[in-house]
């Protein structure tokens, strides 16, 4: 591990961190530490952490703005490769090119200050860019495969390919790239230009119901499941009687079903139970087998 930190440092610089607490990296506010985590300035940087690490055998994970994990209370044995820092947002006429760490709210907020038109509906998803084309984000009856043109990706042969949206195979949650040992680094978006006025009134619009409905006071993952076929898991979740139930500070909001919150300096594992118990209760109740959109990492 010693001989790995001292590439990663000479990769990256001082942005290397050893006994790192994952808390201060994830939207839940929770976890343990990361036994390293580095932060690439470019995606040059990403590609030679990627490729130490591959080649030291060391557990790694790349992760983006931390709006769709779990760490567990133990930790993360390994490197945790942030791409936070490939935030860059590119704008020619209707085209926006940005790297993998900018959050969709900028990218959104760009889109609209340039006047362009079709990430409305991505402005209030806490996630990167990467984590949205992985996950194919989506919110307000948008979607990111319903804007991406390209994405970049690095391979698990350690080169930078660009890869066609069509061949993507986007579908509800899920591309590609969670079955291929893909890392996204960017991607390319066409939209289509509006009036500013026009466009900032549908995202006030939609910031203004994701108050009303959803609770954006805590600490939490956003929707903790995925929208079974034929029903919807806040529903579920809300008719076995599930609000507010929990375990230690995490609990089923009150205000909205679909999201399991830290509402009090809960444990990782607190917001682990909850999510079984809450699976457990509705299988019991609906016959229906929720699953998780959210990704754990490390020992439960």
């Amino acid at each position: 591990m010693d001989k790995l930190i001292k590439e990663l440092k000479g990769i990256v610089g001082d942005s290397c961190y050893v006994d790192e607490p994952m808390s201060k990296h994830t939207t839940f506010r929770c976890g343990g530490n990361a036994a390293v985590y580095v932060m690439p300035r470019n995606t040059e940087e990403l590609a030679a952490c990627i490729k130490a690490c591959r080649a030291s055998g060391i557990y790694h994970i790349v992760v983006g703005n931390g709006s769709n994990l779990l760490v567990s209370d133990k930790g993360i044995d390994g490197i945790v490769i942030s791409t936070k820092a490939l935030d860059r947002i590119d704008i020619e006429d209707d085209v926006i090119n940005a790297g993998c760490g900018a959050s969709l709210g900028a990218i959104a907020n760009a889109a609209r200050d340039a006047s362009l038109a079709g990430l409305e509906f991505a402005a209030g998803i806490p996630g990167s860019l990467g984590g949205g084309c992985v996950m194919n984000a989506g919110a307000y009856g948008g979607e990111m495969k319903d804007v991406l043109v390209s994405i970049n990706v690095i391979d698990a042969a350690g080169e930078t390919l660009v890869i066609p949206a069509g061949e993507a195979q986007f579908s509800y949650r899920n591309s590609i790239f969670l079955k291929e040992d893909h890392i996204v680094t960017g991607a390319v978006m066409k939209l289509r230009h509006g009036s500013y006025d026009e466009i900032d009134a549908v995202m006030r619009d939609l910031a203004a119901r994701r108050r009303d409905k959803q609770p954006l006071e805590y600490p939490s993952a956003g929707s903790t499941f995925k929208r079974p076929e034929g029903y919807f898991a806040g529903a579920l979740i809300e008719e076995a009687g599930l609000k507010g139930k929990g375990f230690g500070g995490a609990c089923v909001s009150e205000k909205h079903a679909g999201f399991i919150i830290n509402k009090d300096n809960a444990l990782s594992d607190d917001v682990y139970r909850t999510i079984m118990m809450v699976k457990e209760e509705v299988k019991k109740h609906s016959g229906v087998e929720l699953e998780c959109e959210i990704r754990m990492i490390g020992e439960f």
